[in-house]
């Protein structure tokens, strides 16, 4: 190189040095959106392990309840981590918005940093029309859960108040007849 420096592989380095890479595993990954979907969750494990079990391939299973926009969940926090350490050898998910949302391509960049691939199951072709048309539901569907959870939350707070007025208002009668009778 123009630099002096020579480049090596990990695979090559270690192949100089004969030792042997860590035995790498395949995780199944499957996600849903809400505990509502959780037979859908069962329904992904298991077309997963099957898919697996066909290629004869040791596997793990790591699953998410949360939205895929979402990068805090545990499981893809999980599945990160293990990529990041290099003990992933391949990822398997039923769909490709099963992983993310948004930001597959940063998933799947980070895990070729590491020699671990990412295989879709069910990569059926969508049109760029029919891409944008799902994720601007998806776009949607996210905002008009956060509104309604706001909703759902400023109500609570509207109850909640109201029920002290109520409590405030009955403690101060009580007080008032307590003082009325023993001023008869």
């Amino acid at each position: 190189t123009v630099s002096g420096y020579r480049y090596y592989s990990d695979e090559q380095l270690n192949q100089v040095i004969n030792v042997k890479p860590k035995n790498r595993i395949t995780i199944g990954y499957c996600r849903v959106s809400s505990h509502k979907q959780k037979d859908d969750l069962e329904r992904q494990i298991d077309n997963v392990k099957t898919y697996l079990l066909a290629k004869g391939q040791p596997f793990e299973i790591i699953s998410d309840i949360g939205s895929g926009i979402n990068y805090k969940k545990k499981g893809l926090q999980e599945l990160i981590r293990r990529i990041s350490q290099n003990q992933v050898e391949k990822v398997v998910v039923l769909y490709k918005d099963r992983l993310l949302l948004f930001g597959f391509e940063l998933i799947e960049y980070i895990a070729s940093l590491y020699n671990c691939e990412i295989e879709i199951i069910d990569n059926t072709e969508k049109s760029e029309q029919q891409e944008l048309v799902e994720d601007l539901v998806q776009i949607i569907t996210v905002f008009s859960c956060k509104l309604q959870g706001k909703r759902a939350n400023k109500a609570k707070k509207l109850i909640r108040e109201l029920i002290q007025e109520e409590t405030d208002g009955k403690s101060h009668k009580s007080n008032a007849d307590t003082k009325q009778r023993t001023e008869n």
